[in-house]
């Protein structure tokens, strides 16, 4: 599936791969903030600056999306955002400690076997 790939693309899709597990740590801290911020929803919104941040980091994260699909096929590049959707549990327990059962993490697993499979290069 990666013949059609340059190496610059690869790279910025597994750019855009990090960069969206990186997104949701930064909600998951904006998310723990907010719960410390007296007020109503705009002020958990407003004085939040990891929550700001994630704002900003998916803006970002978006702008490269579309640069990368101005490069390349969506149907060629779309399967680095399963490899995103993949790492992100892993963060999760890493960075807050959160727990997955064993199915979970089977089922990771098959994502990341499958992300793999899709981007065999074609016989």
């Amino acid at each position: 599936m990666t013949r059609g790939l340059s190496g610059l693309d690869l790279a910025l899709c597994l750019a855009f791969a990090l960069a969206l597990p990186a997104g949701q740590v930064l909600f998951k801290l904006g998310a723990e903030q907010a719960q410390r911020i007296d007020g109503g929803v705009i002020a958990k919104v407003a004085l939040n600056l990891p929550l700001m941040g994630a704002f900003a980091w998916y803006g970002l994260t978006s702008l490269l999306w579309v640069y990368i699909l101005t490069r390349a096929p969506l149907s060629q590049v779309y399967p680095f955002s399963i490899l995103g959707a993949a790492l992100t549990p892993i963060l999760a327990v890493l960075l807050f400690r959160e727990s997955l059962p064993p199915q979970a993490w089977l089922g990771y697993a098959v994502m990341l076997a499958g992300f793999m499979l899709v981007m065999r290069p074609a016989a």
